[in-house]
């Protein structure tokens, strides 16, 4: 499996840890931040235990302003709770995109953001995965987040695409999908581009995308293959039925479409 081609860096700077801060004095920039859960902040600020809040991310910016990086909701429930301030740990002179990229470092080997706000942050930051990702959504008149005629829903699938086996292959993708099964809602299901993908991330050099998306279709339309893939995937028992599981199953699914019809010697082995 090829190692992912994106990673998240950040430039020496200075930080200072264990400052305190007052509630008041913090900001909060949405293109570098999460969604704010308002009803998570309220549950927080209910059972709040001041010695246990521990210490949030916070950068000073070169106007003296201080933005909350990594614990808005900590800091939201502070407020409601009517504590006036809080620990923090300060980082200087980063910019409003490497805010974003401090934000994914933070979160993820800790609470994951939704990957819609992962998306959208690190667009901020112009982490190459997601801008590289964006392009290629925008190329093929798409936008992510919701699955529709002109939209993907599958966040985390698409990204994966694009981390393992480059922008190239998602966009290939794309076209592969739309060429076998129009623009539709259907089309963009994430198991099907899932399946394309990793197809085409392994043994692209060896397929000709028209003649895929012939194949693919002469199988059957995007509902079929999906109600396929589900049927599949789910035989394998409760442990086979994860989104892996049925990314694999696509997988073997377009392969033995591409097959059909083939010699032995010119057969892809999935």
């Amino acid at each position: 499996m090829p190692k992912a081609r994106y990673a998240f860096e950040l430039p020496t700077h200075h930080v200072d840890y264990g400052k305190e801060i007052v509630i008041g004095d913090l900001n909060i920039d949405p293109q570098a931040q999460r969604t704010l859960n308002e009803r998570r902040a309220q549950t927080i600020a209910n059972g709040m235990v001041r010695e246990a809040i521990g210490s949030i991310v916070v950068s000073e910016r070169a106007d003296g302003d201080l933005y909350i990086v990594d614990g808005q909701h900590r800091w939201r429930a502070c407020a409601l709770a009517g504590i006036p301030t809080i620990m923090a740990e300060v980082h200087h002179d980063l910019t409003q995109a490497e805010e974003a990229i401090l934000f994914l470092i933070k979160n993820r080997e800790s609470h994951k953001p939704r990957p819609i706000d992962e998306y959208h942050v690190g667009l901020t930051g112009g982490v190459p995965l997601f801008v590289d990702t964006d392009r290629i959504l925008q190329k093929h008149g798409l936008t992510l987040g919701s699955t529709s005629t002109n939209g993907v829903g599958a966040v985390s699938g698409v990204l994966q695409i694009t981390d393992r086996y480059g922008s190239s292959t998602f966009d290939r993708t794309l076209t592969v999908a739309e060429e076998a099964w129009g623009r539709a809602a259907e089309t963009w299901d994430g198991m099907l581009l899932g399946g394309i993908g990793m197809f085409l991330g392994r043994w692209g050099d060896l397929v000709d995308d028209k003649e895929l998306a012939r194949k693919l279709l002469d199988t059957g339309t995007a509902a079929k293959w999906r109600s396929e893939i589900l049927s599949q995937s789910s035989r394998g028992g409760f442990n086979n039925s994860g989104t892996g599981s049925r990314v694999s199953t696509s997988y073997r699914l377009v392969a033995g479409a591409w097959n059909k019809g083939r010699r032995a010697g010119n057969r892809i082995e999935a």
